[in-house]
């Protein structure tokens, strides 16, 4: 048996365990990932291509949504391919491969969090500053805001990853988990890491809360805005005009809430802390662009005319958000 306190090499690997209590449901776990997989990236695969091609749609508020949909794009082919391999036994991952998973799966998911508190800004502009809209939020702005946006996201996690990667790990390569998450690798480290974590954690709460904060303010004063208005079709348009956005929102936030308490329950077991996780990492990039499609009139017009998705976008329903920026 080989010395516990032996280190792996950097050529070495990690096995990822994935959900050993549903292995003799395996075979139907891939398939039903592999048709969530499929769908999620047709989706937003379809959302990318229709605001690209539509000259409506080239204004700020779709252009923020189109980086929604390629994040969650993203997100899906971080995690879900080397998650179908995991099921059909081919569960090792190179000590390198984890931790470039590792890195791109919290650069895609801080940078999303940034997203969501730029696109809550811009519903601001538009139900709270509708006269100025244009001019608060140019082609330039938006261009910068979302920049910085993906900036932001992809630098935060930079040294962490780096720190994580130099850490050096003991005989025990089997990551209880169906990725290479921080908090699971971490834990199968010879050397104290306190301080690595630590420093990670507080990374995490300043790119989570700051955008969250930020959120709660905009709703804040786009509520104010709307309770002040003289008549119920104003509140009525300008509800809808954030609706969709309050959905996803409300869906990311709750996912990730949900996420964050099981990795500090003690109660949970790994199973169940891993089956609480795929709710962020399958369900919200697969629910994003329905949300969006459904409930946006401009979309399922551009549906209908550049792919005659009649009967998967009907047009026309009353409840749709008639968004005009």
């Amino acid at each position: 048996m080989s010395d516990p306190n032996t280190s792996l090499p950097s050529s070495s690997y990690f096995i990822i365990v994935g959900v050993p209590g549903l292995q003799e449901h395996y075979t139907t776990l891939f398939l039903i990932l592999l048709l969530f997989f499929l769908t999620t990236i047709l989706g937003n695969l379809l959302i990318l291509v229709l605001l690209s091609l539509d000259p409506r749609l080239h204004t700020p508020m779709y252009f923020f949504l189109w980086n929604l949909a390629l994040l969650d794009m993203l997100l899906t082919v971080i995690v879900t391919p080397k998650l179908l391999a995991v099921l059909l036994g081919h569960n090792r991952i190179s000590f390198t491969g984890c931790f470039l998973q590792m890195y791109f799966f919290i650069s895609v998911s801080a940078t999303e969090v940034f997203l969501v508190a730029a696109m809550a800004y811009d519903r601001y502009v538009a139900v709270v500053k509708p006269l100025h809209y244009n001019s608060i939020i140019s082609t330039r702005v938006c261009l910068t805001m979302t920049t910085t946006v993906w900036v932001l996201g992809f630098l935060l996690p930079v040294l962490s990853v780096v720190l994580a990667s130099s850490v050096p790990f003991c005989a025990s390569i089997h990551i209880l988990h169906v990725l290479c998450e921080y908090p699971s690798v971490m834990t199968l480290a010879c050397s104290d890491v306190t301080a690595q974590v630590t420093f990670a954690m507080l990374l995490v709460n300043m790119g989570s809360w700051g955008p969250f904060v930020f959120v709660l303010f905009t709703y804040g004063r786009i509520i104010i805005s709307v309770v002040k208005m003289k008549t119920v079709e104003s509140r009525k348009k300008a509800f809808f005009m954030c609706s969709s956005h309050i959905v996803v929102v409300m869906l990311y936030y709750i996912t990730t809430a949900m996420v964050y308490i099981a990795l500090r329950v003690d109660s949970i077991s790994p199973d169940g802390r891993v089956l609480i996780g795929g709710l962020y990492y399958f369900l919200t990039p697969l629910v994003n662009p329905i949300i969006y499609s459904l409930r946006n009139e401009k979309i399922k017009a551009a549906a209908q005319r550049y792919f005659g998705l009649k009967s998967a976008f009907p047009h026309g329903a009353k409840n749709s958000v008639r968004g005009s920026n």
